[in-house]
């Protein structure tokens, strides 16, 4: 990965840990407020963008660092041409997919924006649905190296 992929997967990693931070801070707030008989609604909404923003973070984190749960007991038993066949299609699904969830996530944030949340009427559920086409795009690009490194640039050693 060149300096600026480097810059931005730590970004990236720094964003998620603030957000994660921030969910529980949110969440033990609103508790703490509602064991004193003044509850703070806002804070259950803010934990909500806090936990939708992080979840996909995370997941392009995870992603990028091949540390998603992977199940290979029968397709390492194939052929290595098998194996790489295998590799395209999922590949193929996974994009696929993540195209699916930018174009549905964009088509939710506009269709979302004129709703507010309950606790903080002056701010749009959009903020929370963006999560989703930003995520998928993240995840996207993320795949597209996947797939450069596995199918190009092996097919070539």
């Amino acid at each position: 990965m060149d300096s600026f992929g480097n810059t931005a997967a730590k970004a990236e990693a720094w964003i998620a840990g603030v957000l994660l931070v921030l969910m529980v801070v949110f969440v033990f707030t609103g508790g703490i407020a509602r064991m004193m008989h003044t509850p703070m609604n806002w804070t259950i909404d803010a934990a909500t963008w806090a936990f939708a923003w992080a979840t996909f973070l995370c997941a392009d984190i995870a992603w990028r660092r091949d540390s998603l749960m992977a199940v290979d007991l029968f397709t390492r038993r194939l052929p290595i041409s098998a194996q790489k066949g295998l590799t395209i299609l999922n590949y193929v699904l996974i994009i696929a997919f993540l195209i699916f969830l930018v174009v549905t996530g964009l088509w939710l944030s506009w269709t979302s924006w004129e709703r507010s949340f309950r606790g903080i009427p002056s701010i749009s559920y959009s903020w929370i649905t963006l999560s989703l086409p930003v995520g998928g795009l993240l995840l996207l690009v993320t795949t597209g190296l996947k797939v450069k490194r596995d199918v190009f640039l092996r097919s070539r050693a």
